[in-house]
């Protein structure tokens, strides 16, 4: 029997898989396009690159070019059959210690379990390919782009005690691209679907994708990779679930009695995608550890930094740009969460911005509360002179003419009729007034003959 903590979490997996209808929490293929398409050979020459698409909500009138992961470039970075021979003069990888791309102080809890880099003929033809052709090109814009985002994976993985080689599952989900989107609408560095996004604590809705947020879409990842290990209890399951979906896995291992995954890839219960899904981490975790070894020249982009500083809620990212002097763009870029380039209308909210520009923000905000408050302060003050500036007029009996205002509404204001209006004032059938005119609205002490109008 299951522990019951086991059994529950996984009747939520189950019933997680039943609602999506054995599908991935996110495209199926992930960031590798709505469908990978791994039936084409490739020659080995270099191609052209497809243009990369704009995520959805991205508009073309944005004033800055995201590069979002190219999902249908993955096509060919996968063999026809996960059954093919190795290429020929293939050797098992020897790896000897260098220097890290994913190196940072070790210090964490404790690990969940270790994780293995198997170096099987499935790895050994990934890390092949990854070494071929404009491959090696993509691969290294990869490794030079993790710099900005592994510091921080790194961290949240050690937290939740993960294996620091799982953070190169990303490099395979999304290029480590924190705005891929692919055809499916998996989006983010981890590519979640938005159902799952929101069971892991993500909000998704027309203010806010935080499937594009780095660092919050991490820790919804470790906490689902934590969970899906519970259930599997093998790294090589977990990725394979990730990509399929829990109950394409669960049925594998039902239909073949076997919960290693390197049996499952000789059989028809997983799609190829997914069979080769998984060796294609181990390989870019062997080159992401030790990329020099490969022939890789690779100098990290510098890690993402930013501070956070409380906005008004519905606030803009062109008015935060005018108050503090950031560049939109650079705004744009450390929110991209923020689907209408605003926050939210409900409270407010932490806003990122780049480092050591929080205190001239702050300054401009600050600036505007008081001005706020100012204007708030004074509005009794202005109604109170109005007031006492009409009972003024009124016991003067005489009317200012405003814009708008008609004979008869100013009339009907002062009790009076139409025609006392036109005698005390000599106004003609179908006179005309005009703002500033002075009406007399009561009548004086002198008779009706003696009293003159006046405009």
């Amino acid at each position: 029997m299951l522990p019951t903590d086991l059994m529950t979490l996984l009747l939520r997996l189950l019933l997680l898989g039943v609602v999506y209808v054995s599908t991935s929490h996110l495209a199926m293929p992930g960031a590798v396009g709505a469908e990978l398409e791994l039936g084409g050979a490739w020659s080995g020459e270099p191609a052209a690159e497809p243009a990369a698409a704009l995520p959805t909500d991205q508009t073309a009138a944005a004033p800055f070019v995201v590069e979002p992961f190219d999902a249908d470039l993955w096509a060919d970075f996968f063999l026809p059959s996960p059954g093919s021979p190795p290429p020929a003069g293939t050797e098992p990888v020897q790896r000897t210690p260098a220097r890290s791309i994913a190196s940072a102080p070790a210090k964490s809890p404790q690990r969940v379990s270790t994780y293995q880099i198997q170096q099987n003929d499935h790895v050994l033809r990934f890390l092949e390919q990854f070494q071929t052709g404009y491959r090696r090109a993509v691969v290294e814009r990869w490794l030079t782009r993790s710099g900005r985002y592994l510091p921080m994976i790194l961290d949240i993985f050690r937290q939740k005690g993960l294996p620091e080689e799982l953070v190169f599952t990303a490099m395979i989900e999304s290029g480590f691209d924190p705005v891929a989107v692919s055809h499916a609408g998996a989006k983010g560095l981890w590519q979640f679907m938005a159902p799952t996004a929101r069971q892991y604590g993500l909000r998704v809705d027309r203010w806010l994708d935080e499937r594009l947020d780095p660092e919050k879409a991490t820790v919804a990842a470790a906490n689902y990779l934590s969970d899906l290990y519970k259930v599997f209890g093998s790294w090589e399951l977990v990725q394979a679930a990730y990509n399929a979906g829990e109950m394409k896995v669960l049925r594998a291992i039902q239909g073949t009695g076997t919960r290693d995954f390197w049996s499952l890839t000789g059989t028809r219960f997983l799609r190829d995608e997914t069979k080769n899904f998984v060796p294609a981490i181990h390989a870019v975790t062997i080159i992401g550890q030790e990329p020099e070894q490969y022939g890789f020249t690779v100098k990290p982009d510098e890690p993402l930094s930013y501070e956070q500083i409380t906005v008004p809620r519905a606030t803009s990212l062109k008015h935060v740009a005018s108050l503090s002097g950031i560049p939109l763009e650079e705004l744009i870029r450390l929110n991209s969460e923020l689907r209408l380039k605003q926050t939210p209308p409900d409270s407010p909210y932490h806003l990122k911005v780049p480092r050591g520009s929080a205190p001239a923000l702050q300054a401009g905000l600050d600036r505007e509360v008081e001005a706020r408050k100012v204007a708030v302060a004074s509005r009794p003050a202005d109604r109170g002179k109005r007031k006492i500036q009409a009972a003024e007029r009124v016991t003067a009996g005489v009317h200012v003419v405003q814009p708008h205002d008609t004979i008869g509404g100013i009339a009907k204001r002062y009790g009076v009729s139409i025609q006392q209006l036109a005698r005390w004032n000599d106004l003609e059938r179908g006179a005309r007034i005009f703002p500033g005119d002075r009406l007399r609205v009561a009548a004086a002490r002198q008779t009706d003959s003696e009293q003159g109008g006046f405009r």
